[in-house]
């Protein structure tokens, strides 16, 4: 598709503008490895995680879905024709879908097979009814990274404030800085990684906040919102849990502020704020009163596509629309397309994995109990846990067993620590078996026991 632009729409930048910074990060450029890019970016280190060589080894580093999707995705990608490989893909039948499917996961059921909900446009609910989500309250995007960027691209600006925890997920703050943007990064509380709400209120509201002079030491002049409040529920990697009902609050306090909750690993703990949107009768808009309100949600961790990239962004139409207009037209490919598809038709068997992976949890924390290990566990599917002997060494030797655990090395409040992902009971107990050994437990540890 030919997408270079109109000359009828076309216009020069005005002179000098966005110039100077150009000139300023090619100075001392060196010009072999071509033309200098943004300051932002010359001076951005890149993210990036270490994905290769895990397959064949069992998965504990990247919270994924340990198992693999349901087999109606994978007999769905195996019946595409070879010759749908050549069309571009279509997206409103899986906007409906999404939309469907969220609504009634959010109000305690699961949308019956070939039920897409109300159409766009419909007049909503009916007088007593509680809200539903429309396709057009749905973003799609290559995995929520990509809804990522995409917030930041059109919200975020040089010199806007973006305001979140520490620590928590990485990739937001290299997204940050690319936009030129200060970040203020609240920690958590220790000793439990609480979540700092009086905090977070007071660098939200600013002047409005009875706390925030006393614990900032600055004027009311001197102050602007935060452009963006991130808040990852239950935070990555701390697992740390805020109620729902806070962030409303949070948002509909501060409406100049784009609030956007990542809540990929919310059905391990159940800290949605949709069904508060949704669950309440008359309501027709659910997000009427917070349009400054975007979640954040993936098909990656319960339903085992993170290979495929498929993320979706929830709120307002105008916000969805907004966050949108700065992504390609085809960024979802029509194999990811299918397997939502799917994977939203058999919501039993995601329920049925999360089921396997608490009571996996809670047979594991069990023993890290007995055994003495220090470990933090909340909301997700993962924990923390410190080990006695060098965190390297211990990854390094849990590798050579094939399994993957994630350093969380350097990282502020839980420095020395090693994020395990969890999976199921069988999974786990090979886990704890290699831990046992390499971090040279085996003598104060417990006999297995019988299940």
């Amino acid at each position: 598709m030919d997408r270079s632009p109109s000359p009828a729409t076309t216009q020069a930048a005005p002179a000098g503008a966005s110039t100077a910074g150009f000139a300023e990060a090619s100075r001392g450029h060196d010009a072999s490895q071509g033309p200098a890019a943004r300051p932002e970016v010359e001076s951005l280190q890149a993210y990036s995680a270490p994905l290769e060589g895990r397959r064949g080894l069992l998965r504990l580093d990247f919270n994924e879905n340990t198992v693999g999707p349901s087999p109606k995705v994978v007999a769905a990608i195996r019946a595409i024709p070879a010759d749908h490989y050549a069309i571009y893909p279509e997206y409103d039948g899986l906007r409906q879908a999404v939309a469907a499917s969220l609504t009634a996961t959010a109000n305690g059921g699961a949308p019956a097979s070939g039920v897409v909900g109300p159409a766009s446009g419909s007049e909503g609910p009916e007088e007593g009814a509680a809200a539903w989500l429309r396709p057009e309250q749905i973003g799609l995007f290559n995995g929520v990274d990509a809804a990522l960027h995409a917030v930041f691209q059109a919200y975020g600006a040089p010199g806007e404030r973006l305001l979140t925890t520490s620590p928590t997920f990485g990739y937001y703050t290299p997204c940050a800085r690319m936009q030129g943007m200060e970040i203020e990064a609240i920690p958590y509380r220790l000793p439990h990684f609480a979540f700092p709400l009086e905090e977070i209120r007071a660098a939200l509201l600013g002047p409005a906040d009875s706390t925030w002079q006393a614990s900032s030491g600055a004027q009311p002049s001197d102050w602007r919102p935060p452009r963006l409040l991130l808040l990852c529920n239950p935070n990555n990697p701390t697992g740390t849990r805020l109620a729902p009902q806070r962030i409303l609050e949070l948002a509909a306090a501060a409406p100049q502020t784009l609030v956007v909750v990542d809540e990929l690993y919310e059905a391990f703990t159940g800290d949605s704020v949709l069904p508060l949107l949704l669950g309440s009768p008359g309501r027709r808009d659910p997000f009427a009163g917070v349009a400054n309100l975007l979640v954040l949600r993936s098909l990656s961790k319960t339903a085992g596509l993170a290979g495929l990239r498929i993320g979706f962004a929830i709120g307002s139409a105008a916000l969805v629309d907004r966050v949108s207009r700065v992504t390609g037209p085809y960024d979802i490919n029509s194999f990811a397309v299918t397997a939502a598809f799917a994977a939203l038709a058999d919501q039993p068997y995601v329920d049925a994995y999360v089921t396997e992976v608490l009571r996996a949890r809670s047979w594991l924390v069990e023993r890290l109990q007995r055994s003495g290990v220090r470990h933090h566990v909340a909301g997700g599917n993962y924990l923390l846990l410190w080990p006695e002997r060098d965190p390297a060494a211990v990854e390094r030797d849990l590798r050579a067993a094939g399994i993957l655990v994630r350093s969380m090395a350097g990282k502020p409040l839980i420095d020395g620590s090693l994020r395990v992902s969890l999976g199921s009971l069988a999974q786990m107990e090979r886990f704890w078996q290699a831990y046992l050994r390499v971090a040279d437990l085996s003598a104060s540890a417990p006999p297995p026991d019988p299940h």
